[in-house]
């Protein structure tokens, strides 16, 4: 029977760790058996076949076929989207307490498939096991949250004043239709559960499109949504590139809002044109960042140094909250430095399903290739790689997208490694006098997503707390310098080019985004 034992990116770390690597070992075995099938698009409750199919290939070993997906077209996507619209009124009437039931259910259903979801996660995303464990946990808790959320606002209708006798009123809010959930790779359960629940629970349909380096995740959420009786057509889901698919869903007329997780580029030209259409709809928007640590002159050195590496180097980098870059005061600059080298060099590089393997593979050869020119423009701008640096083909690593965890130093601060999401295993080290010069280095690019300190000052804390621009902030955290946002205990949204919306993720203002408020005015 498995264990109840709950992995978070706070804690990384667990009772029975035993136990929870027995359960994964068995479900690494049984998933293999998987492999290789062609999955359907399901529209309005059926499978659908698309003209053609595109690979979901391991990032660990790309010679293992993990399943071969449907490219739909404009006109499938047209027909999940009418499916969506179909099953609306009947969704959208349902009791706020039925819907809230059978989105539990899905978290539960979710829960139990826990490890088998984990392992196709390892494969799939090239996450180490407890990174894995840790988003399928999420993707449950996130659901069960907005669940919360519903119940503890009675549905969030309210009595309201009023101006006289015989009068009523109230404000109710409603949902707004259709909406499409376009996820990224980087959590391809959590950030396709979350919003998903998100809209469903407060009474919207939902057509989803996974990142289509991770389709199989994302058919295996459909599935946890129909094992737990979730409506034909109330959430339907789509496969293909961008360009076909995704283009779709943001053209239409027919979404009436929108989750998108992923590059800023994509993000702000969401924005743009939402202003230039007829009907403005919503956007629930998060676009990266590039999430700075502060080491002031009272930290304590060990606990930072690990902060950042696991920040830094936690999923290969390739989180929204990577700690990418470091503002050091000079006085503690080499210690620091000389202990987060020494931790870096420490991590092992390799297949993520091993028990002891701390950084898997990249998603892709693009993210090689990102992580080679970062590498080349440090050298050719007079920067010092400290450890990492290379792509690792040797041994069983020759048919993956392996790197070595990087530490650079010598750039200036004013250097585009400090600016530039990169979304790979590396991080920049700058000099700062004092706390407000890192701050305001901190605070100079245009992202505003996650940001730490490490200070045994209070009033160096309160200063960072007040004057950082960033949605998520961390003091002191050994776990993870600024990284490791869970449901209901710390809300993860991103400020300025970072969110659209200043409302974060499992936070209680998130579910909220799904709908609208009408106020009714009755006369008796």
């Amino acid at each position: 029977m498995a264990t109840q034992t709950k992995i978070t990116y706070a804690t990384m770390t667990a009772d029975r760790m035993e136990d929870l690597h027995r359960e994964l070992d068995t479900a690494i075995e049984q998933v293999k058996s998987t492999f290789g099938k062609s999955y359907p698009l399901v529209i309005g409750g059926k499978d659908v076949k698309a003209s053609s199919e595109f690979d979901d290939r391991s990032p660990i070993d790309t010679r293992i076929l993990l399943g071969k997906f449907q490219s739909a077209s404009r006109d499938q996507v047209r027909d999940a989207i009418a499916a969506a619209k179909a099953a609306y009124p009947a969704w959208s009437a349902k009791p706020w307490r039925e819907r809230v039931a059978l989105l539990k259910k899905v978290a539960d259903k979710i829960r139990d498939h826990r490890w088998e979801l984990s392992a196709l996660m390892g494969y799939e995303a090239g996450k180490n096991r407890l990174e894995c464990v840790g988003d399928v946990e999420e993707s449950a808790d996130l659901i069960e949250y907005y669940c919360i959320q519903m119940e503890k606002h009675e549905g969030f209708a309210t009595k309201l004043d009023t101006l006289g006798p015989g009068e009523e009123n109230s404000s109710v809010l409603r949902p707004y239709g259709v909406w499409a959930v376009i996820s990224p790779f980087n959590f391809p359960l959590a950030l396709a559960a979350g919003p998903s629940g998100g809209a469903l629970v407060a009474g919207n349909t939902v057509v989803f499109k996974p990142a289509s380096v991770t389709p199989l995740l994302g058919y295996t959420l459909y599935e946890m949504m129909k094992a737990a009786g979730i409506p034909d057509g109330v959430f339907n889901f789509v496969t293909g590139g961008g360009s076909t698919a995704g283009q779709e869903l943001i053209d239409t007329k027919d979404i009436d809002g929108i989750v998108f997780t992923g590059s800023k580029e994509v993000g702000m030209k969401l924005i743009r044109d939402n202003a230039t259409r007829p009907i403005p709809r919503p956007l629930v928007i998060e676009m990266g960042g590039k999430n700075p640590a502060l080491i002031m002159k009272s930290a304590d050195l060990d606990k930072a140094a690990d902060g950042v590496m696991r920040s830094a180097f936690g999923a290969q980098g390739q989180k929204c909250s990577a700690c990418s870059r470091v503002y050091v005061t000079k006085a503690i600059r080499d210690e620091f430095v000389r202990l987060l080298v020494e931790k870096t060099k420490q991590i092992k590089v390799g297949n993520p399903l091993n028990r002891d393997v701390y950084l898997g593979p990249v998603i892709n050869e693009d993210a090689v290739k990102t992580y080679e020119r970062a590498i080349a423009q440090a050298k050719a701008d007079g920067g010092t790689i400290l450890t990492g640096g290379r792509r690792l083909t040797e041994g069983e690593l020759a048919h993956g997208y392996f790197v070595e965890p990087t530490i650079i130093d010598g750039l200036p601060t004013s250097h585009p490694l400090f600016r530039e999401e990169l979304f790979v295993p590396i991080t920049v080290i700058g000099d700062v006098m004092t706390l407000d010069e890192a701050i305001d280095l901190a605070n100079s690019t245009e992202y505003g997503l996650t940001a730490g300190i490490f200070s045994e000052d209070e009033r160096e804390i309160e200063q960072f707390f007040n004057r950082i621009q960033a949605g998520v902030t961390y003091a002191n955290r050994r776990a993870g310098a600024t990284t490791g946002a869970w449901p209901g205990i710390n809300s993860f949204g991103g400020w300025k080019a970072s969110g659209s919306t200043g409302r974060g993720t499992g936070g209680p203002y998130y579910v909220q985004q799904f709908m609208r408020e009408q106020s009714r005015v009755r006369i008796r």
